[in-house]
């Protein structure tokens, strides 16, 4: 994930390829309150792992639920409906699908079994209201106290041991302002159904009727079955309980899938980008979002579990379409509006005001900044492209939906964007809430002009530190490294592996060509093996010093070096990133410390990995491979023309990526004025 204050996207122009969602949102909150108020044990398959579930996690365990991981299944053991703790303060996040219906469930079973619970979240979360279920709850005789502004969190919930709840009369509940109101009481409710039946009636017109559609198929899978006259009144069966199915798989997050639908139908123009995890056989609301998709132009097949979809009609088709049934996937067609032939109107939003942020007016303000034309009402948007694209710093709200659907602007050079434009994504780790991996998933898709993705190159003699530097820059900025040490060295290491000798150069280069080398974070694969130690070995480095000095080499792997140019940006370090590998990068520095300096640091990081080693050989060996690096006829080591040189002899790892990270910003347009 990318844990950073901010992230740049180049402009993007083309996707293809296959993405695995993580699991629903809607579906693992609700899952995990059912698991835990069940008898027995559940097991719970591909259960989504953000902050919204670890929220609703810690407040199970807290809680007294028994919760083993056994590898990507957790084994939940449920209370049987009675509490085994009666006092606990549960700190919720932003996360309404854990706030709303632990609210409601403690403040049914504390009525009726004792106990006194206090319920926060995050500020944002105290701004959502919950004044409508208290309002429903308070009626049957549960203790609601509001700690703090009338009719939001933070609350406590309350009773005494014998209390007894008046559910003879039916229980009213709006269902205009969030449909979480009226899902947190169907799945508390039937913990004290156990005398009569239990109804539940809806003021007003129920909005985001596909979540209850949700709800009712789980609680179906739980033993509970829930009699509905339309949309106005639910009757809970006397005698309901809750009862394990065993084992309940969650499918893939369907409002997630929508970027990834959009994202088709915006870039998939050679081949399809296809979404695993969800598919024609969701219980989801939002899988609807395929079919307004398909009206503004994409072209889609589906299967139980699977979609794909290419670009079709370009520019997308306008649309005017009420999004009661689809409101967070509708935050998606928002954007897609940019790339549309009119204005799309977007209505039956109102709740998106009470959401993570005030969406309606969050996303008027991030696509007015792109150029949009943007009209905005109580319950309804309106979207009209750029006439000129702007670039934009992009502020998200801390709302993950918002940083997702926003870094679908990145593509405005397939609207004729004229330069294309970069934008900045603020707080792009805020993702976490439903999907960690968002933009890592994203950037396995998307296609960019490599001339648009930014370079850094870090040059610099052996032992310089230019690859803890490399790598400690990309980390910051959110940008792939490309370690072109290790690269030489796995040629090397391959080579000796095959039985090639060294001074074979076209049996080497052979080698070189076919390398299967990939770099994870801080590890390195060649073959599918991990061989992150044997790359830093003495040894293995003077054989990459001898297989670097053939041309023949050097062209097989310039192909490799090329590829790692990839959205959103690279950070190359080497000898000659930046004179020949990458002549055009935006910034170029070499680094250099002395050959003492130097031998020091590798003799330290040496011990520290239980090798013996002589500083004064350390230092020998240095030396002599500056003199023949810059010596050699191919590719000598120097600095690039224009390049900025930085002596890191004095300097702690930090104060370096410090001072290359801010020559970037003078270079960044994104950073000027």
């Amino acid at each position: 994930m990318f844990a950073l204050p901010h992230l740049d996207l180049p402009p993007l122009r083309g996707a293809a390829g296959t993405v695995r969602l993580p699991g629903s949102k809607s579906i693992s909150n609700r899952v995990l309150l059912l698991a835990g108020l069940a008898q027995g044990v559940t097991e719970v398959h591909d259960l989504l792992d953000s902050d919204d579930t670890r929220v609703m996690l810690d407040a199970l365990r807290a809680l007294g639920c028994g919760l083993e991981q056994d590898g990507a299944v957790l084994h939940v053991r449920g209370l049987g409906g009675r509490l085994a703790v009666h006092e606990a303060s549960l700190f919720l996040g932003n996360a309404g699908t854990a706030m709303r219906p632990l609210t409601a469930a403690l403040a049914l079973l504390a009525a009726s079994q004792g106990g006194s619970f206090e319920l926060r979240g995050v500020p944002r979360m105290h701004e959502r209201p919950i004044g409508d279920l208290v309002d429903a709850l308070r009626p049957l005789g549960c203790g609601v106290d509001e700690l703090g502004q009338p009719g939001y969190p933070p609350l406590r919930v309350h009773g005494q041991a014998g209390g007894r709840l008046d559910t003879a009369q039916p229980i009213r509940v709006r269902g205009d302002v969030s449909s979480q109101f009226l899902t947190a009481l169907l799945l508390a409710l039937p913990l004290v159904a156990g005398q009569g039946p239990v109804v539940i009636e809806v003021e007003g017109e129920l909005i985001s009727r596909p979540y209850i559609e949700i709800t009712l198929e789980l609680l179906a899978r739980f033993g509970i079955h829930v009699q509905r006259d339309g949309w106005r009144r639910f009757t809970i069966a006397a005698g309901s309980r809750y009862q394990t199915p065993g084992r309940i798989h969650v499918e893939g997050d369907a409002s997630s899938a929508s970027y990834f639908v959009a994202l088709g139908a915006i870039a998939a123009t050679a081949a399809p980008v296809r979404i695993e995890g969800v598919g024609s056989d969701s219980i989801q609301g939002d899988i609807h979002f395929v079919a307004a998709a398909q009206a503004m132009g994409a072209q889609v097949q589906s299967g139980p579990g699977w979609i794909e979809v290419r670009r079709g009609r370009w520019p997308l088709q306008a649309i005017t379409l009420d999004c009661n049934h689809i409101p967070d996937a509708a935050m998606t067609l928002a954007v897609m509006a940019l790339y549309a032939n009119g204005t799309t109107r977007l209505s039956g939003i109102a709740s998106w005001r009470v959401k993570e942020t005030d969406r309606i007016a969050a996303m008027a303000a991030e696509l007015g900044k792109l150029g949009a034309g943007v009209v905005e009402g109580d319950d309804f948007i309106e979207v009209t492209p750029p006439a000129r694209w702007r670039a934009a710093t992009l502020h998200t709200y801390d709302d993950h939906r918002m940083a997702m659907c926003l870094s679908l602007a990145a593509f405005n050079p397939l609207a004729g964007a004229n330069p294309p434009q970069p934008l900045r994504i603020q707080d792009p780790a805020c993702v976490a809430k439903t999907f960690p991996d968002y933009f890592e998933a994203l950037f396995g898709l998307v296609q960019a002009d490599p001339a648009e993705v930014p370079v850094i190159t870090i040059d610099g003699p052996s032992a310089s530190g230019k690859g803890t530097l490399a790598a400690a820059l990309a980390r910051r900025l959110g940008w792939h490294f490309l370690d072109s040490g290790a690269v030489y060295r796995a040629t090397a290491l391959a080579a000796q592996r095959a039985g090639v000798p060294l001074d074979d150069e076209a049996a080497v280069a052979r080698v070189a060509a076919a390398l299967d080398l990939r770099f994870e974070g801080d590890r390195i694969w060649l073959a599918g093996e991990d061989v992150g130690d044997m790359l830093r070995l003495e040894s293995t480095g003077a054989a990459a010093s001898r297989v670097s000095a053939w041309p023949a080499v050097r062209q097989a792997l310039h192909a490799l070096q090329l590829s790692f140019r990839r959205a959103p940006g690279l950070v190359a370090d080497g000898r000659d990133m930046g004179t020949v590998v990458f002549p055009q990068a935006t910034l170029k520095v070499f680094l250099t410390a002395s050959a003492a300096e130097r031998a020091a640091r590798r003799h330290k990081q040496l011990i520290s990995k239980g090798f013996q080693a002589s500083i004064a050989d350390l230092r020998a060996d240095i030396e002599a491979r500056d003199a023949r690096d810059r010596s050699r006829v191919t590719a000598p080591l120097k600095p690039a023309e224009d390049a900025l040189s930085l002596d890191n002899s004095a300097l702690g790892i930090d104060q370096s990526v410090d001072a290359v990270h801010r020559w970037w910003r003078q270079r960044n347009p994104l950073d000027q004025g």
